[in-house]
């Protein structure tokens, strides 16, 4: 444990003071120990007080780099710097020319500290005098821009501290805002005399955003909603995208489409080593389905904008994990308008001047008014309807639907588009139009065949 860890308030060209005998004693904590940000004390007279208060952030060692000097045997210096490196002990044996060693370095500054992760900070409150102290009583809160939070695991005051001997506390804080905070560590006691004492130290840091999260809506015609999250590491180091998913409204079910089916087994698009790099980006794309008990509530789904939340678990550095999950993510809700022409089967290809079945399924997206439907087809250059146009299709209740089955034939080979349908409201004498529903492929019989 470097001793250089602990933070001293210091005046400008001062010399960091020895630390207390005591710090030895945190030597065996699995974390290593880095001094916290900068401190300051805020309207505290200048008096000597017996005690002493020491804060250092808990994070992680990081593996020792060196810089590897190697050359041919055939030059000047011949084997030397080989040999010295073979000799180095903080190099890979048999890999020595790699900058990575086996060994780790111990964090010598604060570092950055990234939104999602946990905070962890050592407290040590050291009795420097040869008095016994009364009544010790240590506080640490976290102040943010918004809130301020209690942090001690304990808040009953200590009896006594003897000379030489201290108290500690490890506190820790998931961090779930960026921006400014500050840790308050507050110290009471009283002297033997009976004298209360009161100081206290700020130490004040930065807390950093580690992702960039965009969002993409696409709203199908069949009430499902596709969203593309885009994911970008903004951080200087790689990440481990442990999970990434989507939890859904109460509304929808979810399905993930980051995965592809393998010789019966399902393998992630990402390949098995789901690392991100600084600054990489990396799409991930989720299906949302209606609830049964929702889908035949065009009026419902219809107003729905919230579709759910993002769900992000990361891992850094030696395992250091990170979470993070997005606020309630909106859609703009699709204006269907007052009745809704949707198709539910049609078929991909189709022969050329041969007649072919679709489903349309018309529903009253009004909650309030009742419709009187007639349905008139109308025929284009390719695209030829058969059957009665005119026809009644009868009432149709507010957030209701019925299913049409249509017939229609192709008189032009390639991708047409289905167009041509127009519903009137005779109670309101309005139209409404229906074109490009959907596409076919028209072939010719032959072609079809032949496939």
């Amino acid at each position: 444990m470097s001793d250089g860890a602990y933070l001293e308030q210091l005046v400008p060209g001062s010399e960091v003071p020895a630390p207390p005998a005591p710090c030895a004693r945190i030597s065996s904590l699995v974390a290593a120990l880095g001094p916290l940000g900068c401190t300051m004390d805020v309207n505290q007279p200048k008096q000597e007080h017996l005690l002493a208060l020491k804060v250092m952030r808990l994070t992680k060692p990081t593996l020792f780099t060196n810089i590897p000097v190697t050359c041919e045997e055939r030059d000047l210096p011949g084997n030397l710097f080989n040999q010295l490196m073979k000799d180095d002990p903080s190099t890979v044996k048999g890999a020595e020319a790699l900058m990575l060693g086996e060994m780790l370095t111990l964090p010598q500054n604060f570092g950055n500290i990234f939104l999602g992760e946990t905070f962890s900070s050592y407290i040590s409150v050291h009795n420097d005098s040869n008095q016994v102290v009364k009544d010790i009583l240590v506080k640490a809160d976290l102040q943010t821009s918004s809130q301020r939070l209690n942090l001690s695991a304990s808040t009953a005051a200590v009896a006594e501290l003897k000379p030489d001997c201290c108290i500690d506390d490890v506190i820790h804080h998931e961090v779930k805002e960026i921006g400014t905070h500050i840790l308050v560590c507050a110290v009471s006691y009283t002297t033997q005399t009976g004298e209360k004492m009161y100081f206290r130290k700020f130490f004040k840091f930065q807390v950093l955003k580690p992702l960039d999260v965009k969002t993409k809506f696409y709203n199908a015609e069949t009430d499902e909603v596709f969203l593309e999250a885009q994911i970008q590491n903004i951080t200087t180091s790689p990440m481990f995208m442990e999970k990434v998913s989507l939890e859904p409204s109460i509304m929808y079910n979810v399905a993930e489409l980051n995965t592809v089916d393998s010789a019966g087994e399902s393998e992630s698009t990402f390949g098995s080593r789901t690392y991100l790099q600084p600054m990489d980006t990396r799409q991930y794309l989720y299906c949302l389905k209606p609830k049964q008990e929702f889908a035949e509530k065009a009026g419902v789904i219809k107003g729905v904008t919230v579709i759910g939340k993002l769900d992000i678990v990361w891992k850094t550095n030696l395992g250091e994990r990170g979470r993070l999950q997005t606020s309630q993510l909106q859609r703009m809700a699709p204006g269907y308008g007052d009745v809704r022409l949707s198709l539910e089967t049609i078929p991909d290809t189709v022969n050329l001047e041969e007649p072919f079945d679709i489903t349309c399924k018309i529903t009253n997206c009004s909650s309030e008014r009742t419709m009187d439907l007639v349905l008139e087809m109308c025929n284009t250059n390719s695209i030829h309807w058969c059957g009665v146009s005119g026809r009644q299709l009868g009432k149709l209740h507010p957030s209701s639907s019925l299913r049409l089955a249509l017939t229609l034939l192709s008189s032009v080979q390639g991708l047409q588009s289905v167009s041509g349908l127009r519903l009137t409201d005779t109670f309101l004498k309005r139209t409404y139009e229906y074109d490009d529903i959907a596409q076919v492929c028209v072939v010719s019989s032959k072609a079809k065949q032949e496939s």
